[in-house]
């Protein structure tokens, strides 16, 4: 599933070359808890505004978890074609709608290609909650010819790549990743591979969506969610202070080309994924996480040596021995503060498969731009994390060229991504 599993394996096979040239990020599409849209999005994470407040979704008073990041302003008859609206699900909408961003931020349309040459290739993972609870409901009133909880739940992971397939004309290889917040970037590695096997575009990244009572159970009975009920203090990665996440909802989904048919079409790029890699944590009581060496390896796999990265997205747990751990990957890899960090998901919770392709789009603006966008909430590292967290407002006057993306799914999954900037990448969107 992975490009790299072990630090022993050779990494030049993967490498970009001549004859195995570039994916690269043409199209953006983003739906947050701090912005419906990329640009509204970014701007939002620029003027450090977060999305996090109160549940409105259900009623959570007799929860004791109350905040949630939740997408505003989304209306999903602006989105979604009406004779689809019963079929879906607030996850699957917000997946369609991101999905057409995307598509019309490339300026791609699928129908110029050859007919197998552009597909889907997605992640989830709590996404089939909302769907599962209805179907749960259906089986309880009206008896068993309804769908099993299981069998909804294993048709729902597929639901959302076959829906953006279908009204789209895609229709190349597809797939859905399921790793948890390591999903997002698992997806756009799997869709990196689609490319080196001949597709030429292929829509990919992660949205996701847990926020209905059956989702928000299996977010308590955890216990890792944070107990504030302040937005500005319940999510600080980090900080001493930290005591959870929030859950949120959303993600990013980018349209990734082979930069010869990108070139050749005239498209504009934002950069590239030059890198990536994945491992898998051992059992807990053996200790041993190895996210640090995920990070390694995807540098490897990039051709690119520590001192070449200009900033850290991080996975930014929220949970002291998580982020302790992180904490120590990165600067075991980087040196003490030897590397800019950030966290823009704390604007947004923890967005599940959704969480770590919104922080590619991040790391993709961020090189565009030229700024560091700003880590809220926490004031300071703890002593214990020695980091330099950008915090209060964005970094600017550095010079941005590459980025690395850090993710953690729960179960052990690990993924690092390296992405480089591109001169011609701008807003507003058009080509080259």
């Amino acid at each position: 599933m992975s490009d790299a599993t072990t630090l022993e394996r050779p990494r030049e096979a993967h490498r970009d070359t001549p004859e195995r040239p570039a994916a690269v990020v043409t199209g953006i599409g983003v739906a947050a808890p701090n912005g419906l849209g990329a640009r509204a999005w970014w701007d939002a994470v620029l003027r450090g505004e977060s999305g996090i407040r109160p549940l409105t979704r259900f009623d959570a008073t007799s929860y004791p978890v109350r905040l949630a990041g939740e997408v505003p302003g989304f209306v999903a008859e602006d989105h979604v074609r009406s004779r689809l609206l019963p079929q879906t699900d607030q996850v699957t909408r917000l997946n369609l709608a991101v999905a057409k961003e995307a598509l019309d931020d490339a300026g791609a349309d699928p129908a110029d290609l050859p007919v197998y040459a552009a597909g889907v290739v997605t992640a989830s993972s709590a996404g089939g909650f909302e769907f599962g609870q209805r179907e749960l409901q259906a089986l309880w009133s009206r008896g068993a010819q309804h769908v099993s909880a299981y069998q909804s739940f294993a048709w729902f992971y597929a639901v959302n790549t076959g829906q953006i397939s279908i009204l789209h004309g895609l229709r190349g290889a597809s797939g859905v990743l399921v790793t948890e917040q390591a999903g997002g970037l698992d997806a756009v590695a799997h869709a990196r591979r689609q490319l080196r096997k001949g597709s030429s575009l292929v829509v990919t990244g992660g949205v996701d969506s847990a926020l209905c009572p059956w989702g928000w159970v299996a977010h308590v009975a955890e216990g890792r969610m944070s107990t504030s009920n302040d937005p500005d203090r319940a999510f600080l990665p980090f900080s001493a202070d930290a005591d959870g996440y929030v859950p949120g909802e959303g993600g990013a989904l980018l349209v990734l080309e082979d930069a010869r048919s990108a070139r050749d079409r005239g498209a504009r790029v934002y950069g590239s994924v030059a890198g990536y890699a994945a491992t898998f944590d051992p059992p807990p009581e053996t200790g041993g996480a190895r996210l640090g060496a995920a990070a390694e390896l995807a540098l490897a796999d990039a051709g690119v040596g520590p001192d070449e990265v200009d900033v850290v997205f991080a996975d930014a747990a929220g949970e002291r021995a998580a982020d302790r751990a992180e904490a120590q990957a990165i600067s075991a890899l980087f040196g003490e503060r030897g590397v800019p960090v950030t966290a823009p998901k704390t604007m947004t919770g923890r967005l599940s498969a959704g969480g770590s392709s919104l922080d590619l789009a991040a790391a993709l603006f961020s090189l565009r731009d030229q700024v560091i966008p700003p880590t809220t909430g926490t004031d300071r590292p703890a002593d214990d994390c020695p980091l330099d967290l950008i915090t209060g407002a964005p970094r600017t006057g550095v010079r941005l060229r590459t980025a690395l993306v850090l993710a953690r799914g729960r179960g052990g999954f690990n993924a690092a991504a390296v992405v480089r900037g591109s001169a011609t990448g701008r807003w507003p969107p058009g080509p080259a």
